[in-house]
């Protein structure tokens, strides 16, 4: 650092050099690094959204030989895979690639490219791993409380499939939700994802009065979502209007007393209480719906939103899916209005400086 530092000094002749840098740690960069004069121009990349993923999609796409016209693809997987990166997008490409030559296709089909987006979720299936019986139908139970609990949950991410054959990454069953590109969440929609992480562990409780560890993952987003709320984002009546920072950003320093991680620690597990009663309350009103979705799951293994849709009816609230409800339904920005649009493009602005510039004075003999 000290080196690039001595390069980028200013204080020689070297005035045409321009210094380019990238990090994906931005959260631990020097701060002389960030001060003006060194990297004046910090541009931060985030995921793409669902128009960023259809063009991302175009560009890996061009090279396979495809079943469909590359944009009715493009369009269908840049809505499947919100929150991916454009690495991940590449990822599935070659997956889907590899997938349909194992399959001897002729050509890459949709099919494939949802069971590559598996793969880069769950990881690869486990196809000899042994399950008792009551094991199996205990993830099965699980994973339909999962799905039942956000079926009936207005805020909750809509069902896309549900597996319990056991993954590498995803253990021993497996569910994929079609999540919003939300940029705010508002506390209602905090509580409902909580409920659906813990309608694994009530349908447990319910059908087979113990529970297990295959909680642990959800247990564990469940916490993370209620410190959230109650410790950074002021959304407790008892906590108020401040905001602290995380375990790691103050790991030799509080920034309050040990009475304020008390109150801090009793209003998490309040909230979490209240999201597990009010999931297991829902579950039991719809126990049926719960015993139907498993015993499914339990026949088919894998089963999809069209299986659950006539398994115990239509969801009822409603959720954009396809790449045209999804961008006709959001918000576009107006160029003619922005700050921007006065402002010419550089071509004309050049052309507009060389005509106001008054004619050079005759240069004496």
């Amino acid at each position: 650092m000290n080196q690039l530092l001595v390069e980028m000094d200013g204080f020689d002749t070297q005035k045409g050099v321009v210094v380019l840098a990238g990090t994906n740690r931005a959260d631990i960069l020097d701060s002389a690094l960030l001060r003006p004069g060194r990297f004046d121009r910090q541009i931060n990349i985030d995921n793409p959204d669902i128009k960023g993923r259809f063009e991302i999609f175009q560009v890996h796409l061009k090279g396979l030989r495809l079943s469909d016209p590359i944009e009715a693809i493009a369009q269908r997987m840049a809505s499947l895979t919100p929150g991916f990166s454009g690495a991940d997008i590449a990822n599935i490409c070659n997956e889907a690639a590899l997938i349909a030559a194992r399959q001897r296709a002729k050509s890459v089909e949709e099919k494939h490219f949802e069971l590559a987006v598996d793969r880069v979720i769950g990881g690869l299936e486990k196809k000899n791993k042994v399950m008792s019986m009551e094991e199996k139908k205990t993830v099965a139970y699980h994973e339909a409380g999962h799905a039942v609990a956000g079926w009936f949950l207005e805020h909750a991410d809509p069902l896309l499939k549900v597996s319990i054959v056991p993954r590498g990454k995803a253990a021993l069953g497996y569910a994929q939700y079609l999540p919003k590109d939300l940029s705010l969440h508002t506390q209602d929609q905090l509580n409902d994802m909580m409920c659906m992480a813990l309608g694994g562990r009530a349908a447990e409780e319910i059908f087979f009065k113990s529970v297990t560890t295959g909680a642990s993952d959800d247990l564990n987003r469940v916490s993370k979502i209620a410190y959230t709320q109650i410790a950074q984002m002021g959304m407790s009546k008892k906590i108020g209007q401040v905001s602290f920072p995380s375990e790691g950003d103050s790991q030799f320093y509080k920034p309050y007393s040990d009475e304020t991680a008390k109150l801090i620690d009793d209003e998490v597990r309040d909230l979490i209480e209240q999201m597990y009663t009010r999931t297991k309350g829902l579950l039991l009103e719809h126990r049926e719906k719960v015993e139907t979705v498993g015993e499914l799951l339990l026949s088919k293994e894998v089963i999809t939103t069209k299986d659950v849709v006539e398994a115990i009816g239509e969801r009822p609230f409603e959720m954009p899916t396809s790449y045209k409800e999804i961008t006709e339904s959001a918000w576009q920005r107006d160029e003619s209005t922005s700050v921007m649009a006065d402002i010419p493009p550089p071509k004309e602005a050049e052309e507009k400086a060389s005509d106001e510039v008054p004619p050079a004075a005759p240069s004496p003999a």
